[in-house]
């Protein structure tokens, strides 16, 4: 059942790709769009980023530049947060949702957000997990196919497992997303920092951003659960 199972593998990864790509191919077209908001109070991605962790008392993180597109992240481990050169130097609507989503990552982090806090003890164990899964489970596969169940089952299943913990990992990621995009939408708002138009902009670039990782958890669930009916269904 397995092995002749691979074609609707292929094709399950196939639509989760295509999807992928459109939610990204809509992210980038979203950024470039936005990109053309000038900001009215002239301020930078840096300068933002610095005043909304200024602003939330938050004096212990370093704001640098990274090179790529789309690259930024806030890291715990060294509190920085880290925008692609674009966000760093850049004064327009999609420079501002970006440097203060990455900052809503520090917030959480300074007020210790329990899903960030889960999140962050996760990281070790899943970048391991998620590199040995499939290998795990097609070892189990093959097993299972040369000497039957017992063993192989057992292998495969130990692979379903390691796979389940980055699908964990990737639903726990999205109240830490959405959260941090609510943080910087609600301080753009309140300390003004933006015009109606500039917020409505930032607003709907981490909308698009937010559905990046909704379709990254749905694609792992959807894998999962493939191989486990695969697996589970060849005990019969």
């Amino acid at each position: 059942m397995i092995t002749g199972g691979y074609m609707g593998y292929y094709i399950l990864v196939g639509l989760i790709a295509l999807v992928s790509w459109a939610v990204s191919n809509k992210l980038k077209s979203k950024f470039k769009e936005y990109s053309q908001i000038h900001l009215q109070n002239g301020m930078s991605g840096a300068e933002i980023a610095r005043k909304m962790l200024s602003d939330n008392g938050i004096n212990d993180v370093k704001v640098i530049s990274v090179q790529g597109q789309l690259t930024d992240h806030y890291n715990p481990a060294n509190k920085t947060v880290n925008l692609s050169e674009p966000v760093y130097n850049e004064r327009n609507a999609a420079a501002a949702a970006v440097a203060a989503h990455e900052c809503g990552h520090a917030v959480q982090h300074a007020k210790a957000y329990s899903w960030l806090t889960m999140r962050s003890k996760l990281v070790p164990v899943v970048s391991v997990a998620s590199r040995m899964s499939m290998f795990v489970i097609i070892g189990g596969v093959v097993l299972m196919s040369i000497i039957g169940s017992g063993l192989g089952m057992t292998v495969a299943l130990i692979g379903l497992g390691l796979f389940a913990m980055g699908t964990i990992f990737a639903f726990i990621t999205l109240p830490v997303e959405y959260d941090a995009s609510n943080r910087a939408l609600a301080w753009l708002e309140s300390a003004n920092m933006l015009t109606r138009q500039e917020h409505d902009g930032a607003k709907d670039a981490l909308k698009w951003a937010a559905r990046t990782y909704v379709v990254a958890a749905i694609g792992s669930l959807a894998t999962l659960l493939y191989f486990a009916l695969q697996i589970l269904g060849s005990r019969r």
